[in-house]
């Protein structure tokens, strides 16, 4: 967070849903300069109007990621593309770019990373180095705390839970668009669209296939 007389970190965040505001505001509240990237605008101007002075919000394409990312301490990357593989926003290139001993956490890395020269990690061994550049790649970065994450988790799903129980499953899907958007394999037909993309499958709508 830097103290009198010292500067504090630069922190890019790429993406700004739920894991990239939040590391926002972590980082923010450190005392960090924080720069939150992404491609919806109306998600941009609510961050804007939410987060601390010291967080910038800018729009997110190839220019404004190697302004970012060339004076970023922290490099966090936060992209999610709900079922499918995370697309790749910073080339082995484009590390050339960044400061000798930067970091770059790539939270997406379960779905591929959005940084090319990322690959999953643990916590036993959560980094490594490439051309100066310290990676951390865990794939399971709750684990860290397993209690809380645990709790958070299951306050989420455990109406849903409660939903397929009452009901089964196949009116759980017909009643909430929630639940049925949740459906990546019904009966052995794949039910969401990208993953049938990400592995080259045939996409069944959930409806076709629950009657």
């Amino acid at each position: 967070g830097g103290i009198p007389g010292v500067k504090p970190a630069n922190v890019a965040v790429l993406g700004g849903g739920v894991v990239g505001s939040n590391a926002a505001q972590i980082a923010a509240g450190m005392g960090a300069l924080v720069t939150i990237l992404d491609i919806d605008l109306q998600r941009l101007r609510y961050l804007h109007e939410v987060m601390p002075k010291n967080v910038m919000t800018v729009i997110s394409n190839p220019q404004s990621i190697r302004e970012a990312i060339s004076g970023a301490d922290l490099i966090i990357g936060a992209v999610l593309i709900a079922g499918g593989r995370t697309p790749n926003l910073i080339s082995r290139e484009m590390l050339q770019m960044i400061k000798p001993g930067a970091v770059i956490v790539d939270v997406s890395v379960d779905q591929g990373g959005c940084v090319e020269t990322i690959r999953a990690t643990t916590h036993r061994e959560p980094t490594f180095i490439v051309d100066g550049i310290i990676h951390y790649g865990v794939e399971n970065m709750p684990s860290a705390v397993p209690m809380t994450s645990t709790i958070g988790l299951t306050n989420a799903t455990l109406p849903y839970i409660m939903q397929i129980a009452d009901k089964g499953f196949a009116r759980a899907i017909k009643e909430n668009k929630e639940i049925a958007l949740g459906a990546n394999i019904i009966e052995g037909k794949v039910t969401h669209r990208r993953v049938a993309e990400a592995f080259s499958l045939p996409y069944m709508a959930p409806e076709q296939v629950v009657r």
